[in-house]
């Protein structure tokens, strides 16, 4: 069973960047669109970005586009996801989510890791 870890959140100050991690283990994401999302305290849970493959689609929430860059590292099994100019209302949990065939979808992952905190403040 695929089974996904979120790791490098960190307390960061507005204006910087931060790469944070989504390892899976369990199966290749040769065949899986993996998403990122994010929860803030009082809001709903909301779709960050995307990677599929094999299509290799990618996509981003219109609000990250030229901020957020999504990568995979194959060796690693690990997807990426860059986040620059990070401003106070990019606090939150970030997750990283896959599905199996899927094409970057905004719902319907069927796995997903416990999310990793990210704190943008001065």
């Amino acid at each position: 069973q695929l089974q996904l870890v979120e790791s490098g959140g960190d307390l960061v100050q507005p204006g910087g960047s931060l790469r944070i991690s989504c390892e899976a283990s369990g199966a290749t994401l040769d065949d899986f669109a993996v998403g990122w999302f994010r929860q803030a305290p009082g809001k709903e849970r909301e779709w960050v970005s995307c990677i599929s493959f094999p299509a290799q689609t990618i996509r981003h929430h219109e609000s990250m586009r030229g901020r957020f860059t999504i990568t995979r590292d194959v060796a690693k099994n690990t997807i990426y996801l860059k986040m620059n100019n990070l401003e106070p209302e990019d606090t939150a949990v970030y997750y990283c989510a896959a599905k199996l065939n899927g094409d970057c979808p905004l719902a319907g992952y069927d796995y997903w890791g416990q999310g990793t905190q990210v704190t943008v403040s001065s």
